[in-house]
């Protein structure tokens, strides 16, 4: 059964950090585009970054370049995302995705979700 799960997400206060994680199972994470996403409420998913296996380049959404970092670990079929000086408009629900033939900047072209992970900055 394929899967994605995310978890890591919670409250933090601005200019902290957190370390998102999010499992595979079901698939091999480094044979697919993988990346992260967000949504506020009401809002349509956005885009923070994205990892092309082909190329070995990851993209950087502008608004969290230089403050979001992601990485995997092909041994555990893992990636995670590191959030770092967050700030209150940072809070939404953050998800990880994997697809085959993935279109930046548009999230339906991925296949596969996670049910995603809650990040709260407030003080």
């Amino acid at each position: 059964q394929v899967q994605l799960v995310e978890s890591g997400g919670g409250l933090v206060q601005p200019g902290g950090s957190l370390r998102l994680s999010c499992a595979a199972s079901g698939f091999t994470l480094n044979e697919y585009t993988i990346g992260w996403f967000r949504q506020f409420p009401g809002k349509e998913r956005e885009e923070l970054v994205y990892f092309l296996p082909g190329i070995g380049s990851t993209y950087y959404a502008d608004s969290v370049q230089g403050r979001f970092t992601m990485s995997r670990d092909n041994a555990k079929n893992m990636m995670y995302l590191q959030l770092n000086s967050l700030k209150p408009e940072d809070t939404a629900v953050y998800y990880c995705a994997a697809g085959t033939y993935y279109v930046p900047n548009a999230p339906e072209t991925m296949d596969y979700w996670g049910r995603g992970t809650l990040v709260t900055v407030s003080s």
